[in-house]
């Protein structure tokens, strides 16, 4: 059945009256940010993978050949490794070092080798908002400045038959994990790796500034595809995915910011982009938020297009998606989502001139994610939607789910339109949520008459 809520919507707890104010403030804040985001300068000391011992053979190991080559781009400080077409097998993590891009060239390839032990020692990461140690990503950088990864080729995780089969026992670590993470265990104490099943990330930037990625595929991850850690100022953009293993989100920025995501082709089993900033006790003690990030001219396609959480207890703040649509089918479009353990804010969302095709549910935002925590509710305030559209929601339309003792508010929707939806308007816990030109099914035009 279709509904259009306007009428109803205004007796309840949502005035019609109170349109957001106009761009100008939105799109200066925005300008504002993109001013601190600028690409790492690309070296011209360039040297070929292949002059260390690399051999696209998809046979040779070629992790010697590329801690070989970033070594001397250490030593010189500075180097463009060049990796020409071919498939190259490394067993092993690539740590990056500053001063560095890696180009891919198109046709070439690397895939990454099935052994867990390779990736070992473990590293100091984090893994679902908890600093640990763990199996190194495969392609790290901790404390850097300046590296790029650029090129129209493939970095392939390889994953499916080994890490990613993984999932099924986690279990274990990562309740202790949270254990951990809730009794302030020190961090030189959680040590995981061998023994665990905490898979690793593919690609992760720690503590890094000045990051570009630009160009590449990324493909068959063993959890997060690429997991922005404490860094600023990143640039992603003309990437692809197609990696459909379990935990396969696109981009993960976390404590992160001044992040330019734009012209990506998702294609994922999970979410497209989700920011985090950390879980629960930990979130909160580093009180580093999430912000100042510009999603744009991207095509959406996988589980969720844009999802701020679950693990986001520093706070998320100035998240901008403009102007984006969809390259398949997403089973939500704009996902919120925290409960009563983190506590931190959402505030200050962007949604302007997005479009979606079918999906489960267009807009939800909830402060009691899985039905579960206590005493840390989240502070969810100040979204504004503007010019988005949605063919077909076969759930709900529009759910906010605020929590008793801190509700949801000042969320603004203006020309929303969603041709079909199961349900319309889903609402509790809520203050002021404004609607102004919102339409949920079939546009109702001249009332109908007595003849």
């Amino acid at each position: 059945m279709k509904y259009i809520f306007l009428l109803f919507i205004s007796v309840y707890t949502v005035s019609c009256s109170r349109a957001p104010k106009k761009d100008s403030s939105r799109t200066g804040k925005r300008d504002e940010i993109l001013k601190n985001i600028v690409p790492p300068k690309i070296s011209e000391n360039t040297m070929l993978i292949t002059k260390f011992g690399a051999v696209g053979d998809s046979i040779t190991d070629c992790k010697p050949a590329f801690d070989k080559a970033i070594q001397t781009c250490k030593e010189q400080n500075e180097g463009k490794i060049i990796v020409p077409p071919g498939t190259y097998l490394v067993k092993g993590p690539i740590h990056l070092t500053s001063n560095l891009c890696i180009e891919l060239q198109k046709g070439s390839k690397l895939v990454f080798g099935t052994n867990p032990s390779d990736y070992l020692p473990v590293v100091l990461t984090s893994w679902e908002g908890t600093f640990l140690y763990n199996y190194s990503p495969f392609i790290y950088g901790y404390q850097l400045e300046n590296v790029a990864i650029i090129g129209e080729g493939i970095i392939d995780g390889n994953a499916s038959d080994s890490f990613a089969k993984w999932h099924a026992q986690q279990k274990e670590s990562q309740l202790l994990s949270r254990r951990m993470n809730h009794e302030d265990v020190p961090l030189k104490e959680r040590i995981f790796g061998k023994g665990h099943f905490l898979r690793p990330q593919l690609i992760q930037f720690f503590e890094c500034k000045n990051i570009l990625m630009e160009g590449v595929t990324i493909k068959n991850s063993p959890f997060w595809c690429v997991h922005f850690l404490k860094s600023e100022n990143i640039t992603a953009r003309k990437m692809k995915f197609e990696a459909f293993n379990k935990n396969n989100d696109g981009f993960d920025p976390e404590y992160s910011k001044n992040i330019l995501i734009e012209d990506i082709d998702f294609n994922n089993s999970d979410d497209n982009v989700a920011i985090k900033a950390g879980r629960d006790h930990e979130g909160r003690k580093t009180a580093t938020s999430s912000e100042n990030i510009i999603i744009r001219n991207c095509r959406f396609k996988g589980l969720h297009g844009v999802v701020i959480g679950s693990e986001m207890s520093a706070g998320v703040q100035n998240i901008f998606v403009e102007n984006c649509t969809y390259g398949g089918y997403c089973k939500r479009g704009i996902y919120l989502k925290s409960n009563p353990d983190r506590g931190g804010f959402i505030r200050n969302i962007y949604v302007n001139n997005v479009e979606f095709g079918d999906v489960e549910d267009a807009f939800f935002i909830t402060s009691y994610y899985h039905g579960e925590g206590k005493g840390f509710a989240t502070d969810i305030r100040n979204v504004f939607v503007d010019s988005v559209k949605f063919r077909r929601a076969t759930n709900a339309a529009i759910v906010i789910q605020g929590f008793p003792t801190k509700k949801v508010r000042d969320i603004h929707f203006s020309n929303v339109t969603i041709d079909s939806a199961a349900t319309g308007l889903s609402l509790s816990n809520t203050e002021n949520i404004v609607f102004n030109n919102v339409i949920i099914g079939k546009e109702v035009k001249v009332p109908s008459h007595v003849k």
